[in-house]
């Protein structure tokens, strides 16, 4: 709405019958009782009324149809009814009641909506109803998206190294859509200082707002500021937030007639970001209503931060609640990871100068979903596995969210410990037993009782490049010169097979080349592997078909949810219990190379 709405009538404009009945005086009904009813004279003391007619001037309440008895003279023959006389009835009726009177919804001149307001089916009957057959209402701003750079690719053509995926312009078209904008996502323009003039002129003659995304930083190919130089008036090139620290906000024309334009940075999180921080706003003021506030929980974190000095700081974060706390997870950091966004259940923003903050602190988040949603999260914390991800995509059916945070085996038995996870993934082999997990529960938890429950068993072996071109065929060949291996990080369960299986042959960690470089997931050691980063690393059989690569099985293991007795019975997991026998689930599992199931839900211990 651009004005208030004032009522010009009331609503209902007169007194109404709520009721198909008759109208009487209620001082004449109060003698009435079951064993003494009180009949009145249709005509003179009753009149039959249907829901919605006006009320009679002389009557002050409705008797329901239901509750009265007709009275008629005595019929001439047999056959014939007369018409009713009067109406008897056996109880009294209060001043009022089954009326409408005047203004019960609406009274003239009262403020039905104020201006700023978002318009619902039921405010267009109100306003309707209040007199109002035409409204004065915001005109949707007009915003349009520019992507600029020579690298960027339209979403769906082919693409080659060093090409980037332009999709950017559809994240800010959706959030600007979703704030009460009409979008425009312009083609993309290469990086040509003339030709993005071109572009943004033209942009500046239709549209309310531009938003030109990317060349906002200082590279030899960021022509934005100066692209707003010469069109307008740069205002700030550069704001102490991260992610989104190069934004640039000018004005393009000239005055009186000039608009604004945002100079978006171009790394997803950071322009995203800009659109919330900067964007949604200011299409709030122009609609003229404030700026959306987001719902808010207090929470604490699972682990220390660091934050640069000078700058707020928009940290995403996996929300749950974990036994009584509601726990925040810190999330991936990089401007660039889009699913970090995707993944955040909300946002804290550590204000400049805090430089960072201890594991256990308190934060304020600015949540992304519904607190019932927060309280359907599984909190699974430890080692990577795929079929985790598959198993959120059953939970997802269940009404149950699964959230996951891959710091390794021994790291998810760690925030078990801590009361940081319903749940942990864990495959530790212990040399001496040959047995997996029990020896390490024992130690990390000895006093918190667990089940330990088999999810599968899985084949481990070294991922190498189609073709094996290094002849990589055993973990011997780690020792070889010409061999670049990649890791996974201390802690993890993969990690400590290596170190086992090493140990029995001789070979010393120093002696392998890459053995210092660590990845968190098997996908990550299949993505290192795939991109010519190292020539093998260790890891399952699926993460290797994943990227389409080679696969020398070494090992089978066993790999086990560990999860506290508390949260194993209760009713957030019941879900989960139920997939580990379900069939479909099963075969979804077994259908994935390296995979077997057929000790599925087993419990260990």
């Amino acid at each position: 709405l651009a004005k208030p709405i004032w009522a010009i009538i009331s609503s209902p404009h007169y007194h109404a019958a709520a009721m198909d009945g008759y109208a009487v005086r209620s001082e004449s009904t109060v003698s009435a009782a079951p064993a003494s009813p009180t009949d009145l004279a249709i005509g003179s003391q009753a009149r039959y009324v249907n829901t919605g007619d006006v009320l009679p001037p002389d009557a002050d309440a409705i008797i329901p149809v239901e509750n009265v008895e007709l009275v008629h003279e005595s019929p001439t023959t047999d056959f014939q009814q007369t018409t009713p006389t009067a109406i008897r009835i056996r109880a009294a009726v209060t001043p009022w009641s089954h009326v409408r009177p005047m203004g019960e919804d609406i009274i003239a001149t009262q403020l039905v909506l104020p201006a700023g307001h978002t318009l619902r089916p039921v405010d267009l009957a109100a306003i309707a109803a209040s007199g109002h057959a035409s409204i004065e209402v915001a005109r949707k701003p007009r915003v349009a998206i520019l992507p600029t750079g020579s690298e960027l690719v339209p979403i769906g053509q082919p693409i080659k190294a060093g090409d980037i995926i332009e999709y950017n312009s559809v994240a800010l078209a959706a959030q600007a859509i979703g704030w009460g904008a009409v979008a425009k996502r312009y083609p993309i323009t290469k990086d040509d200082f003339d030709l993005l003039c071109q572009q943004v002129e033209e942009a500046r003659r239709e549209h309310d707002l531009v938003l030109l995304n990317a060349g906002s930083s200082a590279g030899s190919e960021d022509f934005s500021s100066k692209v707003v130089e010469k069109l307008g008036d740069l205002l700030v090139h550069g704001v102490a937030v991260r992610p989104g620290h190069p934004v640039i906000l000018g004005m393009l024309g000239k005055k009186p007639h000039q608009i604004p334009i945002i100079g978006v940075p171009g790394y997803p999180v950071s322009a995203i970001l800009t659109g919330e921080i900067f964007i949604e706003p200011l299409i709030s003021r122009w609609l003229g209503r404030p700026t959306s506030t987001p719902l808010t929980i207090t929470a604490r974190l699972t682990r220390k931060v660091t934050s640069p000095a000078g700058d707020d700081d928009y940290m995403r974060l996996a929300v749950g609640r974990v036994g009584g706390q509601v726990l925040a997870s810190p999330l991936s950091r990089g401007a660039g990871v889009i699913t970090s966004l995707v993944r955040a259940d909300g946002i804290t923003v550590l204000p400049r100068g805090t430089q960072g903050l201890p594991a256990g602190s308190e934060v304020t988040v600015n949540l992304y979903r519904r607190l019932d949603e927060i309280e359907q999260t599984i909190f699974a914390i430890g080692s990577h596995d795929i079929t985790i991800d598959i198993l959120a995509q059953y939970l997802a059916a269940k009404n149950r969210r699964l959230t996951s945070s891959n710091v390794g085996s021994l790291g998810g038995l760690v925030a078990l410990s801590r009361g940081e996870a319903h749940l942990a993934g864990s495959h530790l082999l212990d040399p001496d037993s040959g047995e997996y997990n029990l020896k390490y529960v024992h130690q990390v938890l000895p006093d918190i009782p667990v089940k330990i429950v088999v999810l599968v068993g899985r084949q481990q072996g070294l991922m190498v490049a189609r073709g094996n071109p290094k002849n990589i065929q055993s973990l011997k060949d780690l020792a070889r010169d010409a061999v670049s291996y990649v890791n996974r990080q201390s802690g993890a369960g993969t990690r400590v097979l290596l170190d086992y299986h090493l140990k029995l042959l001789g070979i010393s960690p120093m002696m392998i080349k890459g053995y210092t470089q660590e990845e968190f997931t098997h996908l990550a050691v299949a993505a290192a592997i795939a991109s010519g980063r190292a020539d093998c690393g260790l890891g399952i059989a699926a993460a290797a078909q994943a990227l389409d690569l080679d696969f020398i099985p070494l090992y089978q293991e066993r790999y086990d949810l560990i999860i506290p007795q508390r949260y194993y019975e209760d009713v957030l997991l019941q879900p989960l219990r139920e997939l580990l026998s379900n069939e479909e689930f099963k075969r979804t599992v077994a259908s994935l190379a390296g995979y077997t199931v057929d000790q599925m839900g087993q419990e260990i211990l």
